[in-house]
């Protein structure tokens, strides 16, 4: 089962945000080391903006950054295609444009689930299940993600 990582986790993956995510989101990443993830081009570009901005990094350490995330997951990168999918989410439910393009483009992906701290925990888009890992219960495709 193929999962994709939004840009939140990223981020505090990169130890920026409070601790206890910061330990929950890296603990996570260790139990999902075996496992299927991929990275929308998106959430790379969205690092990079926070690590720059919010978190004062020099552009090199978070060009860096996200150089190391693009060696260790494939990357799904967006097209006009994903683009119109993105605005029909838009238009049907309401998201935001960029979480929407996200989303679909993680479908696009062949991705089962989105995790992420920023969606509607328990959306589904084009077979894509959008689940908040740092909360419990833990949703049950998570779980046989992590072998459980």
């Amino acid at each position: 089962m193929r999962a994709a990582l939004d840009t939140n986790l990223l981020v505090y993956a990169e130890g920026f945000g409070d601790e206890a995510r910061v330990s929950a989101t890296r603990r996570l990443l260790n139990q999902l080391s075996e496992a299927d993830l991929v990275v929308p081009l998106q959430c790379l570009g969205e690092l990079f903006r926070v690590l720059t901005g919010k978190a004062g990094h020099p552009a090199r350490q978070a060009q860096d950054a996200v150089l190391g995330w693009m060696d260790a997951y494939p990357v799904l990168e967006s097209n006009a295609a994903a683009w119109r999918g993105a605005m029909d989410l838009c238009v049907a439910h309401q998201l935001a444009s960029w979480d929407a393009l996200v989303l679909n483009v993680s479908a696009e992906g062949g991705a089962r689930l989105l995790l992420t701290e920023d969606l509607h925990h328990g959306f589904s888009w084009r077979g894509v299940r959008v689940v908040n890992p740092l909360i419990e219960p833990q949703d049950s495709l998570l779980g046989q993600l992590l072998g459980g």
